[in-house]
């Protein structure tokens, strides 16, 4: 696998496509805190323009999805793209391409299972042979699940049952939460018996006993693009993921307004609990993690996976999920505390080796 030694003049340059956007802007902030180089990348010069990168010595650059030599332009001398611009259905697959042409690593941050699917099926090969990482479905929703499923599962070789809980204490969503949302409209898919099958449109209501301070929530059943990483790797023979009904209800309101920062970080004040049980018989294994700000926490955990990736952390190249890539525990410990708390549970019981970001 190529690592940053390997890449003479890449140096610490990371490309974000999406820059200005506002899991994008999180992105670049973070990469700057840990001393990378962002490039940030827009498909919109005059809002590139008026960014105010360039003020703070950001290189800006501008391509455009259906301009390939545009983005050949835009990622040339990085070590990695990180592609924050949804709707995923129509941005992975060119960025993705480019990041192969210039033999780069690839992150994305898609919720969307069509879109992670796509990528791991057209680029998985291509990124094999390159001796790349590609890794769609670094974020929040996704990768995140995968990680604490992964950490959770153990040494366990399968599993007989994967139930994933999400809870938002709100969801004020962006313009592009909402654009990717009207885009994606492929029916969603659960594993059951070990395959992929779609999820049944009427479901009986649900509830999920969560950790404080949510406890107990009435729950959707809304599987993301954590079906699709965790199915790389994982073997469960039923997967399902419930979000609490509280942050569906804003994100249908129209009328709900987008993130408002908190604090000079930008973050919002909305907090998080994720909550991942696996089963295997009669024995339960449980990962728990708290955090806030959904897309700013996105940032730290896909710069994570860039550090980890460039300094040769990451086991092997091509298409891979962030639990297949990285040591699962290592790597959610290495967040805590200053962006997460976690712990890991055995039987009912916190496993002595799980250290808790509290």
């Amino acid at each position: 696998m190529a690592t940053q030694s390997d890449m003479p003049g890449h140096g610490r340059k990371v490309a974000v496509y999406g820059a200005s956007g506002h899991t994008g802007r999180f992105m670049v902030a973070e990469l700057m805190r840990r001393g990378f180089a962002p490039l940030a990348i827009g498909r919109d010069s005059a809002k590139m323009a008026k960014s105010g990168f360039q003020a703070i010595g950001i290189p800006i650059r501008t391509a455009c999805i259906d301009d390939a030599a545009s983005l050949d332009r835009a990622v040339a001398g990085a070590a990695a793209v990180i592609n924050c611009a949804g709707p995923f259905l129509d941005t992975a697959d060119a960025v993705a391409a480019a990041a192969l042409r210039a033999r780069i690593h690839y992150l994305d941050v898609t919720a969307e299972q069509a879109s992670a699917q796509a990528t791991f099926d057209k680029f998985g090969g291509a990124a094999g042979e390159a001796g790349v990482v590609l890794i769609p479905a670094m974020g929040f929703y996704g990768g995140f699940a995968d990680l604490l499923a992964t950490a959770a599962m153990g040494n366990w070789d399968s599993a007989d049952e994967i139930r994933i809980g999400i809870a938002l204490d709100s969801w004020r969503p962006t313009r592009g939460t909402r654009i990717t949302g009207e885009r994606n409209t492929a029916r969603r898919l659960v594993i059951e018996e070990g395959r992929f099958v779609p999820l049944a449109q009427a479901a009986s209501p649900e509830f999920w006993d969560f950790p404080e301070p949510f406890g107990r929530q009435d729950v959707s059943e809304v599987p993301l693009s954590e079906v699709q990483v965790i199915a790389r790797h994982l073997s469960v023979a039923r997967l399902r993921t419930y979000l609490n009904n509280t942050p569906l209800r804003d994100l249908r309101d129209d009328t709900t307004p987008p993130p408002v920062a908190a604090d000079e970080s930008g973050r919002s004040s909305q907090t998080f609990l994720v909550d991942v049980v696996v089963r295997n018989g009669s024995r339960v294994r449980r990962a728990i993690a708290r955090g806030r700000d959904i897309y700013a926490f996105t940032a730290p955990l896909v710069v994570e996976a860039v550090e980890r990736i460039l300094d040769g952390r990451a086991g092997g190249s091509g298409a891979l999920a962030p639990g297949e890539a990285f040591d699962a525990t290592g790597f959610l410990n290495a967040l805590a505390p200053e962006y997460l708390m976690f712990e890991l549970e055995a039987d009912g019981r916190k496993k002595p080796e799980a250290e808790r970001g509290f």
